[in-house]
């Protein structure tokens, strides 16, 4: 899996300070814009993020290229749906050869493995007899849900934070969880404020949503606490 930040927002906390400012000022936005400095914009992030008035943060987007992550995990991402995603098409794009995901748990079972990788092998010689017969946006249906694939992805500050609540706890699919946690530390990076407080709840809000699937973390960490 290769996930990078491609391109955000100029200066995104900045923005969101700004953008919250307004709603209070007469102002004019350039004008605002010279009023924070960093330690301003920091305290606005902040209000904002405990107040719950996270509006503001929509105004700025982060932009990701992912490569190399399974068809299983697009599927799930896709639900995801105030983002914006560009995938290569199965339709126009052949798969010759296509490379694929192999879950963690298939690797640590031998003989998993060895069936996992022969159903593999059988599927890309099916796929490609049907290239013989059929165009290849038909051959495709024989496809697995392992075939890798390429997105790019644009979410909005907000539209993040609620991705990374979902997707980092421990009871997320492992290999989104990983991709959720790649993402949360490119932007932390470039926007800490932003997202200090980014992820599942048991951490940043001392709640669980699970119900009785919870992993259980929550009450450990009370212990610890």
């Amino acid at each position: 899996m290769n996930v990078d930040l491609i391109q955000h927002t100029p200066d995104p906390e900045k923005v969101v300070a700004a953008a919250a400012r307004l709603c209070y000022s007469s102002d004019a936005i350039p004008d605002l814009f010279e009023q924070l400095n960093d330690d301003k914009v920091a305290n606005f992030v902040r209000r904002l993020r405990e107040m719950g008035h996270l509006s503001p943060f929509e105004h700025v987007s982060f932009q990701f290229s992912i490569d190399g992550v399974s068809r299983a995990l697009s599927h799930q991402l896709v639900r995801h749906r105030i983002a914006s995603y560009s995938q290569r098409s199965q339709r126009y794009v052949k798969e010759n050869g296509f490379e694929f995901v192999i879950p963690p748990s298939v690797i640590q079972n031998p003989e998993a493995l060895g069936r996992f990788e022969a159903v593999m092998s059988r599927l890309q010689e099916d796929y490609q007899e049907l290239l013989n017969y059929v165009p290849a946006e038909d051959a495709r249906y024989v496809l697995p849900n392992a075939c890798t694939t390429s997105l790019m992805a644009t979410f909005n500050a907000r539209s993040l934070l609620n991705f990374f609540e979902h997707r980092t706890c421990i009871r997320a699919q492992w290999e989104i969880r990983f991709l959720a946690g790649r993402m949360l530390d490119l932007v932390r990076e470039v926007a800490p404020n932003l997202f200090s407080e980014a992820g599942p709840t048991c951490i940043t809000q001392g709640v669980c949503r699970q119900g009785t699937y919870s992993c259980g973390r929550l009450k450990t960490l009370e212990r610890k606490k």
